[in-house]
């Protein structure tokens, strides 16, 4: 079954609203976007791993020692030995990066109540089932 091209269109707004929105809230914070990225990436699945971390961000590890290198001179993010593979390195919020990322992720759910409002229960419920499937697929 073909795609509707509204339905591409409609994507495409959502993701540029959103992302207009993110620029404008992050700018405040010092960050850059993509580090602010790095912080919530950090901030929603605790400690993990450089290439993890740069497997989710979708950049090199060599790209994402550069951000992590400056992160952690703002005092956002520190880099420790993974306890199990001495090989390695975890990334862990400091109280900072902690602190900056409570203050985004409250940003992003008045977001989220903003663009639901009009919303009933049944269409927030039907929303999230939607959007997690969509997820799943990348």
């Amino acid at each position: 079954m073909p795609i509707p091209h509204d339905l591409t269109h409609v994507l495409i707004e959502l993701y540029d609203k959103i992302s207009s929105w993110e620029q404008t809230v992050v700018k405040d914070s010092g960050l850059s976007p993509a580090q602010m990225h790095a912080v919530e990436i950090v901030g929603h699945h605790g400690e993990m791993r450089m290439k993890e971390m740069a497997q989710r961000m979708g950049i090199t590890t060599g790209t994402l020692t550069v951000m992590v290198d400056r992160l952690e001179t703002l005092g956002a993010l520190h880099r420790q030995p993974n306890p199990k593979d001495r090989r390695s390195y975890v990334i862990v919020l400091t109280d900072k990066g902690q602190q900056l990322f409570n203050e985004h992720h409250k940003l992003h759910e008045l977001l989220t109540r903003e663009m639901t409002t009009t919303f009933n229960d049944e269409e927030k419920n039907m929303l999230q089932q939607l959007l997690t499937r969509l997820v799943q697929q990348f």
